[in-house]
């Protein structure tokens, strides 16, 4: 269930749900007020952690991804 483009795809949000989690797909184009917030909310904690945006092959980490993903 891990997308490419990092995150999780529907399939990963699907068997997510299946464990009583409750995910929700990104928001890289927030159309309420209330997707901005977990927009900025998201890019605020996931921009703080720690870890590098490369690996040690020069790809772009799973962080990475999930930023460029929701366009942080």
């Amino acid at each position: 269930g891990k997308a490419k483009s990092g995150g999780l795809n529907a399939k990963g949000r699907a068997s997510a749900k299946a464990e009583g989690m409750n995910l929700k797909p990104p928001a890289p184009n927030p159309k309420t007020d209330k997707d901005a917030a977990r927009k900025k909310s998201f890019c605020s904690r996931m921009s703080g952690m720690e870890g590098p945006m490369k690996d040690d092959n020069g790809k772009p980490t799973r962080k990475a991804l999930s930023l460029k993903a929701w366009k942080c």
